[in-house]
């Protein structure tokens, strides 16, 4: 079948169909990483934050059930080929955080948007890829490995299930556990009730995210091309997507293609079928030189984070890598400390 479809083809079309699953989930199931946050600190509501959670529950488990039947080899993934740089996950995703507070999205949620008629993402992610690209492989490319070196190649566990390896406890079922924990703690420890659409769009999520490692762990191990065993994630990515509208006819489609996509297919279906879609352009230049400001910092924090609220919130975090929940609180942090400047202020007399 790849021989005639094509390996980069086929990988698309593995990161269309989750990207379109993870768009539905942004636009029906509220799915928003700072909407989640913005409704634990100032709406006293713990239900979207909660429906992250489930989102790596599943994640988690579905990751290691793979791995447990062979259908993802975990050393191929970024994070966890690498040999982890504590300062460079805390920086950016500070960074990533702060930025997509300022911003109003985080890259996910502003193709949500955008796939709502919202002519502002079309902003934030232009703004955003062009900045990672500047990070990553571009003029500042040397100076970020400067500042964080990245040593390729690890030799020692770099994720939690690993590590237990090392003490006889096989991968699969440690991280089956540990996803499990999490799901129960999510369900049972709060006293209200999670509401069915939470968890079943929480699960779709996480899932998506599943179906990204297994899909390209088949086209790398069935194939005759190196193709990269990825999932979904939204900083560098949005940079390749552009790159590849620009040099279309001198290069070939990928998962991250794809998965940029299909994310904007599924959350135009979403809006349509919920009687949200309408063009919307932004009225108070003010606001978007915010939104501009946002989004040339969440780029290079998600480079410097090597991942961003998805992932390294997620998709890291189904692989039970050491960065995940230090860059999920640092985003967290970073996004409070903004959310605070823009809603309430700095002043001694803020409460």
């Amino acid at each position: 079948m790849l021989e005639w479809f094509g390996e980069g083809n086929f990988a698309a079309l593995v990161g269309l169909l989750g990207g379109i699953a993870l768009g539905l989930a942004a636009r029906i199931g509220r799915f928003c990483t700072l909407g989640a946050i913005e409704d634990f600190l100032y709406g006293d509501s713990t239900a979207r934050l909660r429906m992250w959670a489930i989102a790596i529950g599943v994640a988690v488990v579905s990751t290691h059930v793979a791995i447990g039947f062979q259908l993802f080899v975990p050393s191929d993934a970024a994070y966890l080929d690498r040999v982890w740089n504590p300062l460079g996950t805390i920086v950016g995703g500070l960074m990533f955080g702060y930025g997509m507070a300022l911003s109003g999205n985080c890259g996910y949620g502003a193709l949500a948007r955008l796939g709502g008629g919202d002519l502002r993402a079309f902003v934030i992610i232009l703004v955003m890829g062009l900045s990672a690209y500047f990070v990553m492989s571009g003029p500042l490319a040397t100076t970020r490995v400067w500042l964080f070196p990245v040593e390729t190649d690890a030799t020692s566990p770099q994720g939690f299930s690993q590590l237990l390896e090392i003490f006889g406890i096989k991968a699969a079922y440690s991280g089956v556990a540990i996803g499990l924990a999490i799901l129960a703690g999510t369900l049972f420890f709060f006293k209200e009730s999670l509401p069915a659409k939470s968890i079943f769009w929480g699960s779709v999520v996480g899932l998506a995210v599943a179906s990204g490692w297994i899909g390209t762990t088949w086209i790398a191990e069935n194939g005759f091309a190196v193709e990269p065993v990825e999932t979904h994630t939204f900083a560098a990515p949005i940079g390749d997507t552009i790159f590849y509208f620009m040099t279309a006819s001198g290069n070939e489609l990928s998962f991250s293609v794809g998965s940029i996509l299909g994310v904007l297919i599924g959350a135009a279906m979403g809006s349509y079928s919920k009687g949200h879609f309408r063009w919307e352009a932004c009225e108070d230049p003010r606001e978007l030189k915010r939104q501009i400001l946002g989004a040339s910092i969440m780029g290079p924090g998600a480079i410097l984070a090597v991942g961003c609220s998805v992932g390294q919130g997620i998709s890291a975090f189904s692989t039970l890598a050491f960065s995940a929940p230090v860059a999920l609180l640092s985003i967290f942090i970073g996004c409070a400390f903004g959310l605070r400047q823009l809603i309430v202020g700095f002043s001694a007399t803020s409460s």
